[in-house]
């Protein structure tokens, strides 16, 4: 059984990626398939499988997460339009179980969303 996280390869500099921001909590890269013209992933770079297994001693990289949504939203002129998704489980959708925030701009974005 293959258990290699890609997104932890990312984070670990071992996998590529088209990363836009980084510091020492969370990394933020394009997505390789994407669902809008702006359309980047921004990740803890601890392992959490997704926000459903984060505890109360992930609440700071968590708030991290949202500001730097924020602030790589600002980065890439999105002017304060943009949506942000995270999925938690297979049956909403996530497919790699490492918690992620998809940040999704430059387009209209219609509701309900799916």
């Amino acid at each position: 059984m293959n258990t290699h996280c890609p997104f932890c390869g990312i984070s670990a500099g071992e996998d590529p990626a088209d990363i836009v921001y980084q510091d020492a909590d969370v990394i933020a890269f394009r997505d390789i398939h994407p669902k809008a013209p702006t359309h980047i992933l921004i990740i803890p770079r601890k392992h959490i499988p997704s926000v459903a297994q984060a505890g109360a001693i992930d609440a700071a990289v968590l708030g991290k997460l949202m500001l730097t949504s924020a602030k790589v939203a600002e980065m890439e002129g999105l002017d304060g339009a943009f949506r942000l998704v995270t999925n938690a489980g297979a049956r909403a959708g996530q497919s790699v179980f490492h918690l992620h925030v998809h940040l999704l701009g430059g387009r209209a974005m219609g509701w309900p969303p799916g």
